[in-house]
């Protein structure tokens, strides 16, 4: 069984969020660590060694967030900033995160058309995360395909219910280690319906 850690980083939190309630599915999937990092440090006060040895003690990383101006919130570039240092997550004698998986689990306000060159943002979603994702691979992990909700803020109820309920069932796969890894990284981003497709193929309750 892998021990899976949510970083969630929302600083602008209100109770019709739909990643607030993600976070609230998230904190009751048994074996998951959860730490909401605003919540923890409202002072951007980052306690360094206990965030590292944090991650040394798990080995799937998720990095819960809405994309604020086309990159993570603010702490959580601060917590890179300083938890993944020279000689810790990365350079010659700093690859104690190496072999672990990482996932970005992101809503966006843009639909999935806004993030395309002829969209509104002139560039393909993938492109406002490659940020993060050279950060966790030049740390030495996979970085799988981030579980993406567009248009968070416009879309119905059904379609957020079901991301909402999708979510822990992401964290229990990558708990149990049941979902296929090769599979999820043929993907540029991966929805709920995509998700409980791969689930089904590995017989996942």
């Amino acid at each position: 069984m892998a021990r899976v850690l949510v970083l969630f980083a929302h600083p602008a939190q209100r109770p019709t969020s739909i990643n607030l309630s993600m976070a609230r599915r998230a904190e009751q999937v048994a074996g998951v660590t959860f730490v909401d990092i605003y919540a923890e440090y409202p002072r951007f006060d980052i306690d360094v060694e206990r965030e590292q040895k944090r991650l040394i003690d798990h080995d799937v990383i998720v990095f819960q967030f809405p994309l604020f101006w086309y990159s993570t919130p603010a702490l959580l570039k601060q917590w890179q900033d300083l938890v993944l240092e020279y000689g810790f997550a990365h350079g010659p004698h700093g690859k104690k995160l190496a072999g672990k998986l990482a996932i970005a689990c992101i809503t966006t306000a843009g639909s999935v058309q806004d993030y395309s060159c002829d969209g509104g943002n002139k560039h393909p979603f993938s492109a406002f995360i490659l940020p993060l994702r050279q950060t966790v691979e030049l740390c030495g992990m996979t970085f799988l395909p981030p579980f993406v909700l567009h248009a968070a803020n416009h879309t119905d109820s059904h379609s957020a219910r079901t991301h909402i309920e999708s979510y822990p069932l992401l964290l229990g796969a990558l708990r149990d280690a049941t979902l296929d890894v090769g599979e999820l990284g043929r993907r540029d981003q991966v929805t709920a319906a995509d998700l409980a497709a791969l689930v089904d193929q590995q017989g996942v309750d």
